[in-house]
């Protein structure tokens, strides 16, 4: 063991109020493992701090001027395909006969993980007692895309839920949404209110946490537990988790065809999509793009940029950060970002323009990311808050040593997550933290710009 060890205990946190309406949860019928909850300590203090006086800016190198990466001009839209209501039912047709044009669509799931969504069906549809639950919790703090499908077209989400227990034969629907997202519920509960489609349907509040929308989580909070991840698959045990835009994908797919739905998108990756993009642009937001777009194009959507940029992060708090010049013109595809280590996850781009630091956001996130863990696994317990610490300490060779302690070592993501997001950022800003070291700081006037969560609650 190394003479810096990771043993740390937590404090619990507080036990959430009982929810006005809704709290009969549905009990879904899953076996789930005890496991031994391991507790850790509290937020450690800060150790990167930006200095009083900033020193020069150094030249980016690139490859295109990227003063002129966004032209002022936004290029034409997309047609709306997620955002825009359609009244028209849905046709009739067999499981069989659903379930065929999902896969010929070549739809892959839409939360971050890109998993086959036929495949995924066909799984759950060979359980005896399929359930269907409808993840719109999302809990990452700099993606808004769910909330913004939920609020503006509820109802092409229900009719992907209603294609979904056609196709697995499930008669019981759980729609679940943050406990903060109660504009979202009001939506959600007028249009489930107006339908009348033949299945029970129950909707939850989750809390806010950063891992409560991980699919064994959110199934784990369902059956009466706190959101924390386990080791089930729950598409293996009869009950699909999809997310509320894989679900309105969904319900396109069924209402217009496969061959229609490729219209869009590359051969590899079809469709459309939702991204959220932050930090130095005109407008963020959420809009709707085809897959194959180019991020500079993306970033036109959104009005331009405001500054010269540094980096981009993209995938949101489990993604990579990536050199702005290295990026722009790539199509905006998982295949395009996977020579640079990187993936497209639930598609949050944060901009972050030159003038402020890159080490003193990724330190916040990462120190975020440690108070988020579930408190279950050793790696994620106690590799996560020792990487933030030393990523606070600017000691990127242990950094690097605790890096394959924790990846790919936990009940879900969260470790490799951080471990991606903390080694892309001790890549990309390796100068600013020699500045750091030499106490000097590129954005010593610039706010904070990443959003973090502030919830507590588990239950």
């Amino acid at each position: 063991m190394e003479g810096d060890p990771l043993a740390r205990v937590r404090v619990l946190a507080a036990r959430a109020r009982a929810q006005h309406r809704h709290r009969h949860r549905l009990r879904i019928g899953v076996a789930r493992r005890h496991r031994a909850r391991v507790r850790g300590r509290g937020r450690s203090r800060r150790r990167v701090a930006p200095a009083r006086v900033a020193p020069a800016l150094s030249q980016i190198p690139r490859s295109t001027p990227v003063s002129a990466a966004v032209a002022a001009e936004p290029r034409e839209r997309t047609a709306a395909r997620l955002l825009a209501p359609d009244p028209s039912p849905l046709p009739r047709r067999s499981r069989r006969e659903l379930l065929a044009e999902i896969e010929a669509s070549g739809l892959t799931g839409r939360g971050g993980a890109a998993f086959p969504t036929a495949r995924k069906l066909a799984t759950v549809a060979r359980a005896h007692r399929p359930v269907v639950v409808v993840n719109g919790v999302e809990g990452e703090p700099a993606s808004w895309k769910d909330k913004v499908l939920l609020a503006q077209n509820p109802h092409l989400v229900v009719d992907g839920a209603v294609v979904a227990a056609r196709v697995v034969g499930a008669h019981e629907v759980t729609f679940a949404v943050g406990r903060g997202n109660r504009s979202v519920r009001t939506h959600l509960e007028r249009a489930l209110a107006e339908r009348s489609d033949g299945v029970e349907v129950h909707l939850e509040t989750v809390p806010d946490r950063f891992v409560a929308g991980e699919e064994s989580a959110l199934l784990n909070f369902l059956n009466g537990g706190p959101a924390k991840p386990t080791l089930e698959k729950p598409y293996e045990r009869g009950v699909l988790v999809q997310n509320v835009e894989t679900l309105a994908s969904v319900g396109l797919v069924a209402r217009h065809g496969a061959a229609w739905f490729r219209q869009r998108g590359t051969a590899d990756e079809p469709g459309t999509v939702l991204v959220t993009v932050l930090g130095a642009v005109r407008t963020p937001g959420v809009a709707e793009v085809e897959l194959g777009t180019t991020f500079r194009e993306v970033l036109q959507r959104f009005g331009g940029l405001t500054a010269f940029p540094h980096a981009l992060l993209v995938g949101g708090y489990f993604g990579t950060w990536v050199r702005a010049h290295d990026v722009l013109d790539l199509p905006l595809t998982n295949v395009a970002l996977r020579p640079l280590g990187a993936r497209l996850g639930a598609r949050t781009i944060a901009v972050l323009p030159l003038d402020a630091c890159g080490v003193a956001e990724s330190a916040r996130v990462l120190r975020y990311l440690a108070n988020e863990s579930a408190g279950q696994c050793g790696p994620c317990v106690f590799g996560i808050p020792a990487m933030a610490d030393a990523f606070e300490r600017l000691d990127v060779d242990r950094l690097r040593r605790l890096a394959p302690l924790v990846a790919e070592r936990g009940a879900c993501a969260h470790p490799t997550g951080a471990t991606r997001f903390a080694a892309s950022a001790a890549g990309v800003f390796a100068d600013e933290i020699e500045r750091h070291r030499a106490g000097g700081c590129s954005g010593a006037a610039h706010p904070p710009m990443l959003p973090l969560g502030a919830s507590r609650d588990w239950r």
